[in-house]
């Protein structure tokens, strides 16, 4: 792999601490849910990775849409419905990714398109490929 950007994070305290980027852009205070038996109050690492997941695959479908001269609507948008709950094979705990892709304006058949071939190229697609199941639903 060509590299073209690293970062850098450091958690302490786990659920219930605190998470800072090197160069301090990023600085958030973590507390777990109330629905897995925290305080709530502050932010999780599930929403961080809905965060962090749901920008990256604009990217992607704008990287494609370029790529391949279709007009991505500037008022594109993901949401990335993030869940986690206990593995059915009981070895701990999984994730699966639930998105909803609006593309105002972008014909269904085009949008749906333009989505699949988006999860070719978005690295946290590569990343959860096979470890997480990911479901898209065009708004």
């Amino acid at each position: 792999m060509k590299v073209l950007y690293t970062t850098k994070a450091t958690a302490t305290g786990g659920r219930d601490g605190k998470a800072q980027s090197d160069d301090g852009l990023l600085s958030v205070n973590l507390a777990a849910p109330k629905e897995l038996g925290g305080q709530g109050g502050a932010t999780n690492p599930e929403q961080l990775f809905a965060a962090g997941y749901s920008a990256c695959f604009i990217g992607a479908i704008k990287f494609v849409g370029n790529r391949d001269k279709i007009a991505v609507p500037k008022d594109v948008s993901v949401t990335a419905k993030v869940a986690i709950g206990a593995r059915d094979d009981g070895e701990g705990f999984g994730l699966s990714v639930d998105f909803t892709v609006s593309l105002p304006g972008l014909d269904k058949a085009v949008a749906e398109d333009l989505v699949a071939r988006a999860h070719k190229v978005c690295p946290y697609s590569h990343a959860t490929k096979g470890n997480i199941p990911v479901t898209t639903t065009i708004a």
